[in-house]
């Protein structure tokens, strides 16, 4: 027998209430510290939701720092070369609000921004985000509404950065799995040799 949570009483009923430290942890604008960390950062996650509330989480990496911080409460992500499928970026266009996780390698807590997002094409300060001779063809401007550090619970029961954790690659190649899933046109071999050493050196051309 199942059995559904229905409202936020049932939640609290069962979860309990957060302690005064967890409810009171968010902030507007930026610290010094979360400077930091978005200067050690190479990754984060981006989630979105449409009009219809249809939803996306987009992974974002470039080498550390990559994230530029206009002012206090103000952030931008560069796009780079990928699918060209932009689920995120037509979700942003119907709704403006943003969901993001910033990740530092090895450690478990992570640094978490909720605001609005708009879409640039263009601005000054894209010079600044060239990597490898790549200026970002747009950019995602985030306009900070809550920010907070996220504690290292998830990371520590996964033991994600654990090595001796890791187990055996479980599941086929990338360009198998593909074939398999998709059943594109290509070969196997065409695609293993797309998903090959070229691939990597490929990262920043369209």
């Amino acid at each position: 027998m199942t059995a559904e949570i229905t409202s936020v009483v049932e939640l609290r009923e069962l979860l309990g209430t957060p302690t005064p430290r967890a409810a009171e942890k968010e902030r507007t604008t930026l610290h010094e510290r979360d400077r930091q960390w978005l200067a050690a950062s190479p990754f984060c996650l981006v989630a979105t939701a449409g009009a219809d509330g249809a939803c996306d989480v987009s992974p974002k990496g470039d080498p550390a720092g990559f994230t530029l911080v206009l002012d206090d409460r103000t952030i931008a992500i560069p796009e780079r070369p990928g699918n060209k499928r932009a689920d995120g970026y037509r979700n942003i266009l119907e709704n403006p609000h943003v969901g993001l996780i910033f990740l530092i390698p090895g450690r478990g807590d992570t640094l978490r921004i909720n605001g609005r997002a708009r879409l640039l094409r263009d601005a000054p300060w894209f010079d600044q985000m060239v990597v490898k001779g790549h200026r970002p063809v747009l950019a995602v401007v985030v306009e900070i509404e809550q920010i907070f550090f996220h504690c290292a619970k998830a990371f520590l029961r996964s033991a994600l950065w654990k090595p001796e954790s890791w187990p055996a690659d479980p599941l086929p190649s990338t360009a198998r799995l593909i074939k398999e899933v998709q059943n594109p046109v290509e070969t196997l071999a065409d695609l293993e040799r797309h998903y090959g050493p070229e691939y990597a050196r490929r990262l920043y051309s369209s």
